[in-house]
Parts: C-alpha cells; sequence; structure tokens
C-alpha cells in the first residue's frame, strides 16, 4: 500500500462507500504526445532462440530462452549489450521528498539527488532498457532518466501515472492508473494514450505476465481483487475477490516454472498463490506482517519476501514450495521494494518508514549497509540488471 496524503486517502474510502453508485469511464486520448530519452525500441542484438510452429506466445514477443523457466536471461552479470557499459547505480523514489537519491552501490554512498515531480512512486526500466522512467504519481507526469549519464530528462504528461508496466511484445506501456481506476495502454516512447481500459475495482497496482506473455494478473490493493487481463486484446477476462476480509494485495510475480503466481498481500500477511491459467480460488502462504514485495534470486531457486510491518524478509524456495528462511534487520525497520544487483549477491530494498535503503547479503541474510535517503523512500530500482527487455515496475526482466 503506498502512503498518500489525507485528502487522497479521504477521497478513496468516499469511493468505496459509493461503490455501488460509480461506474468507471475512459478519459478519451486527449494526452499530448512527447518525445522521451528512449527514441526508439532497441533490437537486441544478441542471439534469439528460433519461434516454433506450435508456439502460442504473443505475437512479437522475443521467445523465452527456457520454457521451464522464465527467468533464464536473468543469470547473474548475463547483461544486454544495451546497458553493459551503464554505471551501477540504486535509484531511490522519495515519495515526500519528490526527488531520487542515487547511490553507488559499490560503494554505499549517495552520490546525487534529483528533483523530480510530486510523489514519485517507482522508478521503472523502459521495455528497450534505455530509460528508467520515474512515476510521478500525484503531479501526473514521468521523468526520463538517461541510465548512461544520470540526468533527468523533460517531464511526460501522463495521469495518475502509480506504477508502469510495459508488453512483452515491447507494443505498450501499461500505466496502472490506480485513483482514475483504470489501465491505460500508451506507446512505449511518447506515452501517448492509446487505450483506456476503465476497470471495476480499487487501486490497480502490480502486474505480471503469463511465459507466453498471452495475459497479465494484476492486484488491485483497494478492494483486495485480481484482475486478469488480455494483453493483445487489452481487456479484462476474469476478476476475483480474495478470500480475506480487508485483503490489500501488493506486488505479483510468476513462478520460474510458469504455473504459479504469488502476489503479497500486507493486511493477510503473506502471499497469495494462484493458478493463473485456471484463475481459481488461490491459497494463503504466511510470510510475516506486511507482505509487499517479490523478487526472485538470479539462479530462479528462491524468492525473497519483503514483510514491511515487521523489518523481516522471508526466503521462499520454489522447488520445495516451502519457506526456508526469515532474516530480520538489525533494529527493524520497513523493507519496501527493491531488487537484486546485477550478480545475485546484494537484495536493495527501500525502507518505507525510515527514510533508510538496505542493504542485504543474499547468501546469509546479513545486513551490508542501512543508508540514508529522503522521505517516503519507495520502489527504487537497481540498474542496469541482466535480461534482454523489461516488463516494467522496479524491474522485472525478460
Amino acid at each position: 500500500m503506498h502512503a498518500k496524503p489525507l485528502g487522497r486517502a479521504l477521497l478513496t474510502v468516499a469511493a468505496l462507500v459509493s461503490v455501488t453508485l460509480l461506474t468507471a469511464c475512459g478519459s478519451g486520448s486527449g494526452d499530448q504526445a512527447h518525445e522521451s530519452a528512449a527514441t526508439k525500441a532497441a533490437a537486441i542484438r544478441e542471439p534469439r532462440p528460433k519461434q516454433q510452429a506450435d508456439d502460442q506466445s504473443l505475437p512479437g514477443m522475443p521467445p523465452v530462452l527456457d520454457p521451464k523457466d522464465v527467468y533464464a536471461a536473468d543469470r547473474p552479470n548475463q547483461l544486454s549489450p544495451v546497458v553493459k557499459d551503464f554505471p551501477s547505480r540504486v535509484y531511490v523514489p522519495n515519495t515526500q521528498s519528490d526527488t531520487v537519491t542515487v547511490i553507488d552501490p559499490g560503494t554505499y554512498r549517495v552520490i546525487e539527488t534529483i528533483r523530480v515531480g510530486h510523489q514519485p512512486q517507482h522508478v521503472v526500466p523502459s521495455w528497450d532498457l534505455k530509460t528508467l522512467w520515474v512515476n510521478n504519481d500525484l503531479g501526473n507526469t514521468l521523468t526520463p532518466i538517461d541510465p548512461r549519464t544520470g540526468t533527468a530528462g523533460k517531464p511526460v504528461e501522463v495521469h495518475d501515472p502509480y506504477n508502469l508496466y510495459f508488453t512483452p511484445d515491447g507494443k505498450y506501456a501499461v500505466v496502472m492508473a490506480s485513483q482514475d481506476r483504470e489501465l491505460v495502454f500508451r506507446d512505449p516512447h511518447t506515452m501517448k494514450r492509446i487505450k483506456t481500459l476503465p476497470v471495476t475495482c480499487y487501486g490497480v497496482n502490480h502486474a505480471d505476465f503469463s511465459t507466453d506473455g498471452r495475459y497479465f494478473v494484476v492486484s488491485c490493493e483497494f478492494s483486495g481483487e485480481l484482475l486478469k487481463v488480455d494483453t493483445a486484446k487489452m481487456k479484462v477476462i476474469a476478476q476475483e475477490k480474495l478470500p480475506y476480509q480487508g485483503a490489500m494485495p501488493q506486488d505479483v510475480k510468476i513462478s520460474p516454472d510458469g504455473k504459479t503466481f504469488y502476489i503479497a498481500d500486507m493486511k493477510a500477511d503473506g502471499v497469495w498463490v494462484l493458478d493463473g491459467d485456471r484463475f481459481t480460488r488461490p491459497t494463503l502462504l504466511p510470510t510475516g506482517k506486511g507482505a509487499h514485495g517479490l523478487y526472485v534470486s538470479r539462479d530462479s531457486h528462491e524468492m525473497y519476501v519483503s514483510n514491511r510491518g515487521e523489518g523481516t524478509i522471508s526466503v521462499f524456495d520454489f522447488r520445495k514450495k516451502a519457506l526456508i528462511k526469515k532474516w530480520h534487520l538489525p533494529n527493524g525497520g520497513s523493507p519496501d521494494m527493491g531488487g537484486v544487483s546485477a550478480d545475485g549477491k546484494v537484495l536493495w530494498l527501500s525502507g518505507r518508514y525510515n527514510s533508510e535503503v538496505y542493504a542485504i547479503d543474499t547468501a546469509t541474510g546479513r545486513q551490508l549497509a542501512r543508508i540514508k535517503v529522503g522521505h517516503g523512500p519507495h520502489g527504487l530500482a537497481v540498474y542496469p540488471q541482466p535480461g534482454r527487455y523489461s516488463l516494467g515496475h522496479t524491474g522485472v526482466f525478460r
């Protein structure tokens, strides 16, 4: 759940009270197109597997390297030619300071503070890997950052950009317009509005795509629901209420074998386990108070679950389908969103309510550093990371 000013929270409560009277409506296609720092999609120059005749993947999506592991392209230091010369940095959006703190992960030092728009929520790598987009939620803009130089470009006008994703074929950016109750499909470079998809849930939040890219699962944090969206048709094809009173689903991640979606829930204090294809009733795996972010290890064996409400990280083993460890931050904290370093050795997480960032050893769970940043740090991005293209959020790579 993302902290909001009191006025915005009251509006959300009012909307929930009047849910039976409201209907969602699209806002048209009047957004002005802007050129961003990312001009044209980069053709990834590394060899790609040939498309099989029986492959039912989304047309235009780069074929998965290993059908048994959607994260096969994310191995340690397996950087795309597009990003191999980019300096390694951690970009931290501070929602209450309207800034992005830039950290050198080699020294654990803050090297720059970038002024951006109002209430930046996430730093999102573009599909072509060339640009980092800062989601200025209440500022109704996206600020592009060139990861080669670390410089910010001209903000692009986009309404209610709480979170941002990209379709696996690179054809569309998908803005999670939380307060507008919309999924907005846009040009991935200019951010010009192409199609608005109104939804009947509240608080569209996080998402992840199926192995074949044909659909994606979206969490709705304020109404405790999940959506299943057809990628090509840009249409909601299934919707369900989570079986927990007051559920608040957050981050979404697919298992390496593509059979299961995991959805963190900060009120249910655990992770929902969902069959995405069948979209049946999910089951709850308790992890810890305030379960929030989900991050896959570089070998695809484990998933790190940040439990924001108790200052811990749970470690889930995909092969055993069980929790195997729990790491406790010294002196507590509020671990939220983040990512894994390119070599897989460090998990970086923002400390949402402590104005700090944590660096955690993925082998031992030991805290390596605790770094002071701005107020309300949220969806930090570790960049660059391995992978051929980005699906968005703080770095979901394939």
